[in-house]
């Protein structure tokens, strides 16, 4: 049985509580990799990142890049949660979880799945500045799409 979970949520979300739901059951997984992303504050720059999403469209993005990640590297499961709203330094931003039988299918699944949500999901993020000046929206990272490119 191989499935995914996606949300878009304001609320945080607990990394250990989502991998013990992902794995509740299962026996035919023998890999789980991780990634969370965090708000750094920019050498003490920021107070926060404003996180805005286009709803509806974000979730079906994150379930088409999730379902080729599950065909293509052959998971058992996969989890992708998004925040939105004011989120602060320290705080998570996003979560991908990938399940296989195997650790290189694992770590591939979520690799794949943070680089296509990166460029792909319809996110945007604005800065809150420290000091109260205006904070600027942030741009795409040529970075980002060459890490997309590889796949």
């Amino acid at each position: 049985m191989t499935a995914f979970t996606v949300r878009v949520q304001r609320e945080d979300f607990d990394l250990a509580a989502e991998v013990t739901a992902l794995c509740r059951g299962r026996t035919d997984i023998g890999a789980v990799v991780t990634f969370s992303g965090l708000c750094r504050d920019e050498a003490g720059a920021l107070a926060a990142l404003e996180l805005e999403h286009y709803p509806g469209m974000a979730e079906t993005e994150i379930s088409r890049i999730c379902r080729e990640a599950v065909a293509r590297f052959h998971l058992q499961a996969a989890t992708a949660i998004h925040r939105f709203g004011r989120i602060e330094p320290g705080e998570n931003i996003v979560l991908v979880i990938a399940a296989s039988p195997h650790r290189q299918a694992a770590f591939d699944g979520a690799n794949f799945i943070m680089d296509f949500l990166k460029t792909s999901a319809p996110f945007w993020k604005k800065e809150h500045r420290a000091d109260g000046s205006a904070g600027e929206w942030v741009s795409a990272k040529d970075a980002d799409d060459a890490a997309r490119e590889r796949w």
